[in-house]
């Protein structure tokens, strides 16, 4: 049994080496001997000894705590990016640390302005559906705080980004739907000053305009990402005089939301009118009919966001760069 009191520099004096080197061989530097940091993490596991994590993190700078901010916990999609995220954190030996705004821009910038930062070493942040100003992002950057934007990420921000490619992705799922003979094809948008909000919409466009199919503006509606949502448009969508043939939802939230209040109108879900989703949530497999969909990549996006972020922390000097990941689409038979 170790005795209390007992510490690196006790290893140091059994091994004939310095209490910087055992110190370094702990945290898994890399500028160490190899058989050296073998014989220090050997004796270690054998002696059962814990170094002091808080010892460690003054000795080092480091505290190896990443905070995560997201606009939601319970919505499947961002679970499974703090999956991917915890997963590579945990790999590379950091904790993380959540941070919730309930997709609300005021509790984001308070949460922001009264952050500790001295107890983070970097923050991976996927913003507010209704965030315009970027000012509170500027200020963790003037500190020089590693930072890096997943998924929801503002466009005049000089910062990494990892996102999957909403473009390509809504290009895909219209071109689907006019595949299978829909040509009256409306968009159940997002916030309009979020930027994959445009890039799906840009998607959606490019495809039409490639098909040479006319687009309706009074098809085209802007809104928030819940079931309610696209429950409360498709029912607009159905008062028009030009009722639309198939639905491009921007998530699988609104889709189903549309698929409800189609079937409330008495419509066929993908007979009468299609129905085409974004995210691939494990509830388009239990609604009925099933949503076709596409798949966002969000374990990966998580894994390579924390990746980045990581690397910025290692390396201050590191530029800034962009992630894109392709999506994939997911047939089934609501189209």
């Amino acid at each position: 049994m170790i005795k209390k009191g007992f510490g690196i520099k006790n290893i140091a004096e059994m091994l004939g080496t310095s209490v910087s080197t055992v110190s370094r061989a702990l945290r898994d530097a890399h500028d160490i001997n190899p058989d050296t940091k073998d014989r220090i993490l050997a004796l270690a596991k054998e002696l059962n000894f814990k170094p002091n994590k808080n010892a460690a993190a003054l000795a080092s700078g480091s505290t190896k705590n990443i905070g995560v901010i997201i606009p939601f916990i319970t919505n499947y999609y961002f679970g499974t990016v703090i999956s991917g995220i915890q997963e590579e954190a945990y790999q590379l030996g950091y904790n993380i640390i959540l941070f919730v705004t309930n997709d609300e821009v005021e509790r984001e910038i308070d949460l922001i302005h009264n952050l500790n930062l001295a107890s983070l070493d970097g923050l991976l942040i996927s913003i507010s559906s209704n965030t315009t100003a970027t000012d509170h992002f500027n200020e963790l950057i003037r500190k020089e705080l590693p930072v890096v934007f997943f998924d929801r990420a503002p466009s005049d921000i000089n910062a990494s980004k990892v996102m999957q490619n909403d473009f390509e992705g809504a290009f895909l799922a219209t071109k689907h739907l006019i595949n299978k003979g829909y040509q009256k094809i409306a968009h159940l948008a997002g916030p309009e000053s979020l930027d994959f909000s445009k890039e799906r919409l840009r998607g959606y466009l490019s495809a039409m305009k490639k098909a040479q199919l006319p687009v309706n503006p009074e098809h085209i509606l802007h809104s928030g990402f819940t079931q309610q949502h696209g429950y409360m448009d498709t029912q607009k969508l159905l008062e028009l005089q030009d009722v639309p043939d198939a639905i491009f939802a921007i998530n699988d939230g609104k889709a189903i939301g549309a698929i409800q209040a189609l079937k409330k109108a008495g419509k066929l879900v993908g007979k009468e009118i299609g129905v085409m989703g974004f995210t691939n949530d494990p509830i388009s497999t239990i609604i009925e009919p099933n949503l076709t969909t596409v798949e966002e990549p969000a374990f990966e996006i998580g894994k390579q966001s924390c990746q980045l972020l990581i690397r910025h922390i290692k390396n201050r000097e590191f530029e800034a760069r962009s992630v894109v990941i392709p999506c994939k689409l997911i047939d089934r038979d609501s189209a």
